[in-house]
């Protein structure tokens, strides 16, 4: 069978925290606002099995947000002081914190949910970081004033706390860097090494997701400036192809990414995006199965794994759950045609 996997988030229930915002507030604390994230993480390891997908992820629903989840364990950061900051190349503006001082790790990050979806799955587990790239672009430097010098100091953190999640039984630890798909000669240049300076060590599987975005109106605005073809996986996939990272995730359902770019990813698994996270319209497992399908000209059958465009967290729980359930039954489609 094909492989199934989600990218990363998933939308987070009501009682835990507001819905279909990109960051959301959480609707409690303390020890009552852990429990919230640990139900609603238990909620979605049951939602991905009940779906048949093969790879189960935490949802991160203990994150407020993607980079924030990580660097809110980070000393030398000031978060009491945010401020507001031109991010992706100023597509839109976001309130960050301020890098004021050297970077270390308070402790562990991601222990408590990385260990709660190990023992609830006997699947394989995939926990998602920020790559090191993505995070200096959603964070305000006051201290290193150079952007490789900050990215490769977060690269050694993200670096320490992967090898934890290795060792508490995660099998997939996949690098977000949506920033790969805005800068793209600085990913070239420096991007992936800070990358694999973050994967550094580790013996389990190794991903890293790219994507255009979340389906947020200032993503879904850019792309329009795009024109008909988008090539800027182009710039980047050479550089990944000959590094050391295992799984490319990319996005594809109604994008208009040239699909033989991944050509440039030979030896890699490539992770498909076959779900479109910007329209809430459920695909078909007819259109899924004839994605992959035209993805099979370039890509190894045994190399491929459907997965969603991007993180499902700004949409609503309903349609994520339909999504999730239209990814499994057009993976299994795309095997009765191809698999052969």
């Amino acid at each position: 069978m094909f492989k199934t996997a989600i990218a990363g988030s998933l939308p987070k229930p009501a009682w835990l925290a507001e819905t279909e915002k990109l960051w959301p507030q959480w609707k409690s604390q303390g020890p009552e606002l852990l429990q919230a994230k640990a139900d609603a993480t238990l909620l979605w390891i049951k939602a991905q099995e009940d779906a048949g997908l093969d790879v189960i992820g935490d949802g991160e629903q203990a994150r407020q947000h993607f980079v924030h989840g990580f660097v809110e364990h980070v000393e030398g950061i000031d978060f009491e002081n945010k401020v507001t900051m031109g991010i992706r190349n100023n597509r839109y503006d976001a309130l960050v914190p301020q890098v004021v001082a050297p970077l270390r790790l308070k402790g562990r990050v991601h222990a408590f949910e990385a260990q709660l979806t190990r023992a609830h799955t006997k699947k394989k587990i995939k926990f998602t970081l920020p790559g090191p790239m993505t995070i200096v672009d959603t964070v305000a430097d006051r201290f290193y004033g150079d952007k490789v010098k900050m990215a490769m100091a977060f690269a050694e953190l993200l670096n320490e706390e992967a090898l934890a999640l290795q060792a508490d039984g995660v099998d997939i630890i996949q690098f977000d860097e949506p920033a790969f798909n805005v800068y793209m000669d600085e990913a070239a240049d420096w991007g992936v090494a800070a990358l694999e300076r973050a994967a550094q060590g580790l013996t389990c599987t190794t991903a890293v997701h790219i994507c255009y975005g979340y389906g947020i109106e200032a993503n879904n605005n850019w792309k329009k400036t795009l024109g008909n073809e988008w090539r800027q996986y182009e710039k980047v996939f050479p550089a990944l192809a000959k590094s050391s990272i295992d799984q490319v995730s990319l996005e594809c359902m109604h994008s208009h990414v040239p699909m033989e770019l991944m050509k440039l990813l030979e030896g890699k698994d490539v992770m498909v995006g076959v779900i479109d996270v910007a329209n809430p319209e459920i695909e078909t497992p007819e259109e899924i199965a004839d994605t992959i399908g035209r993805a099979l000209q370039f890509v190894p059958k045994n190399h491929l794994i459907a997965c969603t465009n991007c993180g499902l967290a700004p949409m609503s729980r309903e349609v994520a759950l339909k999504k999730l359930q239209a990814l499994a039954d057009g993976a299994k489609l795309a095997w009765e045609r191809h698999g052969a």
